[in-house]
């Protein structure tokens, strides 16, 4: 293991990403080999019979279900930067973060956490303002008997981390198995997945859990930040393979976290 402690890790997949009778990625292979669901509310992707197919999917396989908002934007798939105040994104979020809590509610499945979609996950992440109204929505979805119980899901290092640990909410760093970051380190999105080779993951990922350092497209290696001991590991429904690579992502996440005496 690298510097500093070691990482306890688990998979998180975005899902429910299908509308009406179209799909998006294979859900139901995906939930085998996840730790946590972030379940599409409405505005990228899903719907009323979507939302709540998956929140009955993820409960069956035990898996933590949380929130994936997104910017308004079905046609772009939440992937195209938007234009919004901090006020106004953060009622944009509550209305769709709601819609999921009533669906949680009516199969009795608590509520993990909250993960931005896409487009406004990148700006929240490079704007303290953006990102301190996203926290404030975990504030308002908190249980009654417990103030602390809904994360937040971000990138390290970043604006999440800091408006997330300002307002006291737990945060979760995630990092991408299947998207490439620049030689700075910024995450690369996509509006279409490439393919990723097995091979290639299975590198990210060990260099990651054993090193705590994140490959670039340049070929260099950046460090994830030592004093980060979580992170959650995403791997999209929509790339090409994504089951298989998830699959690969959990048995390596398993081996190092029982490794590390977590399990």
């Amino acid at each position: 293991m690298g510097s500093g402690l070691p990482l306890k890790a688990t998979v998180n997949c975005d899902m429910g990403e299908g509308f009406s009778l179209y799909t998006m990625g294979d859900d139901e292979g995906l939930m085998k080999h996840i730790h946590l669901a972030n379940i599409a509310c409405g505005f990228h992707a899903s719907d009323f019979s979507v939302m709540n197919k998956t929140v009955i999917l993820a409960k069956e396989h035990g898996v933590a279900i949380g929130a994936h908002p997104s910017l308004p934007d079905l046609q772009g798939f939440g992937r195209r930067e938007m234009a919004i105040e901090p006020d106004e994104l953060k009622s944009c979020f509550i209305y769709q973060v709601g819609a999921l809590s009533g669906f949680l509610k009516l199969h009795g499945v608590p509520f993990n956490h909250i993960k931005p979609h896409g487009a406004i996950y990148g700006q929240s992440s490079r704007s303290l303002p953006l990102s301190r109204a996203l926290v404030e929505v975990n504030k308002v979805f908190r249980s009654a008997d417990n103030d602390n119980d809904v994360a937040f899901v971000g990138i390290a290092g970043s604006a999440h981390q800091t408006a997330a640990e300002e307002a006291g909410v737990r945060f979760i760093p995630e990092w991408f198995a299947d998207l490439d970051y620049s030689a700075e380190g910024k995450l690369l999105i996509t509006k279409k997945h490439d393919p990723v080779p097995l091979e290639t993951v299975r590198d990210r990922v060990m260099r990651l859990l054993n090193e705590k350092k994140v490959t670039t497209v340049a070929g260099t290696y950046l460090p994830l930040g030592d004093n980060i001991t979580e992170v959650s590991i995403c791997c999209h429904s929509d790339t090409p393979g994504a089951v298989e690579i998830a699959q690969l992502v959990k048995h390596l996440v398993d081996e190092s976290n029982k490794a590390a005496g977590f399990v």
